[in-house]
């Protein structure tokens, strides 16, 4: 087990950030529109009169403390994953208790990730080959003190296990108890990229959305995505 205390703090800002999310679900207006964080509990109370499927819409809100949270445009991108967890969808970072943000220091870093972790789930449910679900790209701004996994050291290698995640979710889990903004490290999908795992959404910002995605399911792996846009398709190699 790796040591919290011996994790080194690095100061992280990518202006420039990537985070490719699945576009199942629009915005949430509470989060887009004018009103402050600090009134959301009575704002959200007065709407379950009239409109009891809010909560599920807006997830636990519970789970990110009051001065924590944020407002405005592009505040959904940052909140929805910390009041959307759920023990059914572990990450390298959490087991599910908790929620957190993950984002690329550029695109093909988050299309790799993201990419890789698509083509298990379809691995998992059997899904035929074929054009999958599909996703948007935003691009954000990172601004953290964050413990660093980065530089090679070796103490570090089983946080960075490609594939079991025990733990990086251990040492997440500490290092978040003893007040951590989170971690950056490096990709397991992309030798030059690098990865942020955020604890708080506060440490985000400047949400924009870009390209919408589009990907392709060989029956293997995903091997091709698609800018919806523009119509061009890409090949992806292994």
């Amino acid at each position: 087990m790796i040591d919290p205390a011996l994790v080194p703090v690095a100061e992280v800002y990518w202006k420039r950030a990537r985070r490719i999310i699945r576009s199942a679900f629009p915005p949430i207006d509470l989060f887009e529109d004018i009103a402050a964080p600090e009134d959301w509990p009575l704002l959200i109370a007065a709407e379950q009169k009239t409109n009891p499927r809010l909560m599920a819409t807006l997830g636990a809100l519970d789970l990110v403390p009051p001065q924590r949270r944020i407002g405005g445009a592009g505040a959904t991108y940052l909140m929805a994953p910390f009041t959307h967890v759920s023990a059914d969808r572990p990450s390298r970072l959490t087991a599910g208790t908790y929620g957190v943000l993950y984002a690329a220091d550029r695109f093909k870093t988050a299309l790799l990730e993201t990419m890789y972790h698509h083509g298990r789930f379809m691995e998992r449910t059997h899904e035929p080959p074929g054009w999958t679900s599909q996703f948007r790209e935003l691009v954000l701004s990172v601004d953290a003190p964050l413990h660093d996994l980065r530089g090679g050291d070796l103490r570090w290698t089983s946080a960075l296990d490609r594939d079991n995640y025990r733990q990086a979710q251990i040492l997440a889990k500490a290092l978040r108890a003893a007040g951590s903004e989170g971690l950056v490290y490096p990709s397991q999908r992309d030798t030059a990229g690098q990865c942020v795992g955020l604890f708080y959404p506060d440490r985000a910002a400047n949400v924009i959305q870009a390209r919408h995605l589009d990907y392709h399911w060989s029956g293997t792996r995903v091997d091709l995505y698609r800018d919806a846009g523009g119509g061009r398709v890409f090949r992806v190699g292994v």
